[in-house]
């Protein structure tokens, strides 16, 4: 029976540190936007379990925007609002594009991956994705437009 509990503890041990060498694929990029600028469009490729995580500091009451365009079916997206462990939008069931008004001040997460079918394969997936934000509910983001939807609010509700 003892050797039962080490070889379970061990298993335990051995997923944890499978887990965590997932997790340390992603590679991380910091998301900028030019001078004057409310958006920015990003191209990247990602293969296997190498996943990108995007992250992009905003504040509660801004509007963010994100269009996911992926070359491969099962490439999705999901976003993750500072100090939280679940996605606020979760790709694989909601879509490919995200519109909403943020809780919470910090840095998001925007973490993309291929479904574990497809990442077991090795295969690939291209895609652009495009992050939008707004000065806040109703504010403007750059000069006189009021209150206006910005360009890609108006793509993600259409």
């Amino acid at each position: 029976m003892k050797s039962n509990s080490v070889i379970a503890a061990a298993a335990i041990v051995a997923m944890g540190a499978i887990v965590q060498a997932a997790v340390a694929a992603d590679k991380k990029e910091e998301v900028h936007f030019k001078k004057g600028s409310t958006s920015a469009t990003l191209s990247g490729r990602i293969k296997g379990d190498n996943g990108v995580v995007y992250t992009l500091k905003a504040n509660a009451g801004q509007v963010m925007s994100i269009l996911f365009a992926p070359k491969n079916a099962s490439c999705y997206f999901n976003l993750i609002p500072p100090s939280a462990d679940e996605a606020i939008h979760v790709g694989s069931t909601s879509g490919n594009e995200f519109a909403g008004t943020l809780g919470v001040n910090g840095e998001y997460k925007t973490q993309v991956y291929l479904m574990r079918n497809a990442a077991r394969r090795n295969e690939t997936c291209d895609y652009s994705i495009t992050f939008e934000i707004s000065a806040a509910t109703g504010a403007s983001p750059a000069g006189p437009r009021g209150a206006e939807e910005l360009p890609m609010q108006k793509t993600c509700a259409d």
